[in-house]
């Protein structure tokens, strides 16, 4: 399983990956790995200012439906296209070709709140 270095993490197994103010944000490989299949990717927040931990979208495996948590605040700028007709790019590529969405960062400093990837590790005793 990869835990990307370059990346930082939340708790409920969303990575980000930041550059400047703006930020693109996916699901770990753990957490498509432990949803199984991925069916739907329902992201609805384009142009929305969410706060830290607000739910972003939802997405759907064949035995669950799961909730996206927003990893740090900002407005959803962008939302992957792709996923509309190829759900299964979280499954197969969830760092590089399932990303989620991009967004514009509200406050940089609250990525001290983030793990980084050997935390993330431990917390998933990978």
């Amino acid at each position: 399983m990869q835990f990307p270095e370059a990346l930082k993490y939340t708790k409920d197994h969303e990575w980000i990956k930041i550059e400047g103010d703006t930020a693109t944000v996916g699901i770990t490989e753990f957490a498509q790995h432990e949803l199984g299949d991925i069916v739907f990717v329902d992201v609805d927040s384009k142009g929305k200012a969410l706060q830290t931990n607000d739910i972003f979208g939802t997405v759907e495996a064949v035995k669950t439906v799961s909730d996206l948590y927003l990893p740090i605040s900002g407005t959803i700028t962008e939302v992957n296209p792709e996923l509309d007709s190829n759900p299964e790019f979280v499954n197969q590529d969830p760092y590089g070709k399932g990303w989620m969405v991009k967004m514009t960062l509200t406050n940089v400093a609250e990525t001290s709140e983030l793990l980084d990837a050997a935390a993330y590790q431990a917390l998933v005793g990978a």
